[in-house]
């Protein structure tokens, strides 16, 4: 059974927090902030928890390639930790930028309904509701839905009008 030097174990667990603490910062966890919470500062949460993990693991790397029996050779090993983690420092710091200025799509709105084709799934009587089946960007959505005249199961409908979020105005298409 061969053993882990204290070193490698002591770098191990330096890059497991800095692991750790990235995957909380990417995922939206509040860690660490200080002041305004919308200000980021010259540096921030996701670039020093990319340069401690990376510091971490690569010195570990580094120690155990080297043997890391002495001060030098642990000061080596800390060479390369910090070798490794700037590059993943920055590289964490653009993907976290990246991610959260990443540009979306306008939610749709009520407007966005008009002039939807779809097909009924519940047929729509002259009084009351029935329900209709319409993609709106790009995504199915079933609507409740009225119209002036019956409309059977299966029929092709067009929305005439957005009576709200989730009714509509319905006539065969």
């Amino acid at each position: 059974m061969q053993v882990v030097a204290t070193g490698t174990l002591i770098f191990l667990i330096i890059g497991g927090v800095g692991v750790g603490v990235l995957a909380l910062a990417l995922l939206g966890a509040e860690l660490l902030t200080f002041g305004h919470p919308d200000a980021d500062g010259p540096v921030s949460v996701e670039a020093v928890a990319g340069f401690i993990g990376a510091f971490g693991f690569g010195a570990a790397i580094v120690n155990e390639l080297l043997g890391g029996r002495t001060a030098w050779m642990i000061a080596a090993a800390v060479a390369g930790g910090a070798l490794a983690a700037v590059p993943t420092a920055w590289l964490a710091t653009r993907l976290s930028r990246a991610a959260r200025d990443m540009r979306t799509d306008a939610t749709p709105t009520r407007n966005d309904l008009i002039g939807a084709v779809g097909l009924v799934v519940t047929p729509v009587p002259t009084t009351g509701y029935g329900e209709v089946r319409v993609r709106v960007a790009g995504q199915p959505v079933k609507l409740n839905a009225r119209a002036d005249q019956p409309i059977p199961l299966g029929a092709r409908i067009f929305v005439v009008e957005a009576l709200s979020e989730t009714s509509v105005h319905v006539e065969t298409y």
